[in-house]
């Protein structure tokens, strides 16, 4: 075995990508060799390919659905061929070890690294288990949670709480870049909406419909998802992109609120930023129901103000986000008191502490 290799997994979306992005530089830098396993075409490889470091190999994925599909019927062959795929490359490449952050990409890699004689590790960031992780866990040595109550549901001898993992990047945002970037100023509080990777229907349709009142108040950026531009729109103090990655550490500096949904990496993040969020949690009807859990434990510590999902309209988000103004003082001493714990080196040493 290579003393210097590792290979890294996760996708499906960019929230099941986020926390190799913060471990991938802290190894690269070390001298490690980082190889990616992911899709031939998810986002993860948008995300990941480009890197300085990281060589990236894509395999055939299936789709863990919770709905009847006659796409069901073929996802066991292609996650057999994506077992085979991905034992193939660990074979090839010797890692010490298999990172992974989920998704139904993650599930073969971790499988294969099983058989391989290579162990992983799994890292769940939400307040419950996705279905992948809960099935890759037969497979791993540890998985790693964000919440400790996600603890509960998993396996005691596997399971370890370290909390939030957040890219050492996201505090070097600059304002003077986000300003030349945007074209905004500092005369007016800016709202940032994130609808996450694919967009959002429901808050894309509020937030633009609500931009004559928003636009008296605040300067707007809005992430809006890919292929979701409204080229339409063409008012000062609004700004609309598919997606950022750089510049999204400026963006956030120059934020005052954020609007988004609740996926447990990106909340963490605000929460360490000291952003008051209003959070808008996929549904259960569309959704296994993790962030509207994620939203709730967040609107509990007094982190931020929720607002479901089936309720989105441009009433309720003029007034969820008046509320939060507000209220801004205490949501930023209440998240001024949250400790997060030293993930980031707990997380690197458990990693070459469990290298074979």
């Amino acid at each position: 075995m290579s003393q210097n290799k590792l290979v890294f997994t996760g996708g499906g979306t960019a929230g099941h990508v986020v926390v190799n992005l913060a471990l991938m530089p802290q190894f690269i830098n070390e001298g490690y060799e980082i190889h990616y396993i992911g899709s031939y075409e998810g986002i993860e490889r948008e995300l990941v390919e480009g890197m300085n470091g990281v060589t990236y190999h894509g395999i055939a994925t299936g789709k863990l659905r919770r709905y009847m599909s006659l796409e069901n019927m073929k996802d066991p062959f292609r996650v057999l061929k994506g077992v085979m795929q991905a034992r193939k490359i660990i074979k090839q490449v010797k890692p010490r070890l298999v990172f992974s952050k989920g998704g139904f990409v993650s599930v073969p890699v971790v499988m294969a690294s099983r058989m391989a004689g290579v162990p992983s590790i799994i890292h769940e960031s939400d307040y419950t288990p996705g279905l992948a992780n809960k099935i890759a866990t037969n497979f791993a040595k540890y998985i790693l949670t964000t919440f400790p109550e996600t603890n509960e549901h998993l396996p005691q001898k596997k399971a370890i709480n370290i909390g939030a993992i957040v890219r050492d990047e996201l505090f070097d945002g600059d304002l003077n870049r986000a300003e030349e970037f945007t074209g905004f100023t500092r005369e007016k509080p800016t709202l940032l909406v994130m609808g996450g990777s694919a967009g959002a229907q429901s808050i894309n349709e509020a937030v633009r419909s609500a931009l004559p009142q928003l636009l008296n108040q605040y300067q707007v950026i809005h992430l809006c998802g890919k292929g979701k531009l409204d080229d339409s729109i063409n008012q000062e103090g609004y700004v609309q992109y598919e997606y950022v990655t750089d510049e999204l550490k400026d963006l956030l500096a120059l934020s005052n609120f954020v609007i988004s949904r609740a996926g447990a990496n990106a909340i963490f993040e605000f929460l360490a930023l000291k952003k008051p969020m209003v959070l808008i949690p996929l549904s259960s009807q569309v959704s296994r129901g993790d962030q509207i859990l994620n939203a709730k434990s967040f609107e509990k510590r007094g982190y931020a103000q929720v607002l479901e999902d089936e309720e989105v309209t441009m009433d309720s988000l003029v007034h969820a986000i008046q509320e939060l103004k507000q209220n801004e003082t205490t949501y930023k001493q209440n998240m001024e008191a949250y400790q997060p714990l030293k993930t980031k080196d707990d997380v690197v040493d458990l990693i070459k502490n469990t290298m074979i």
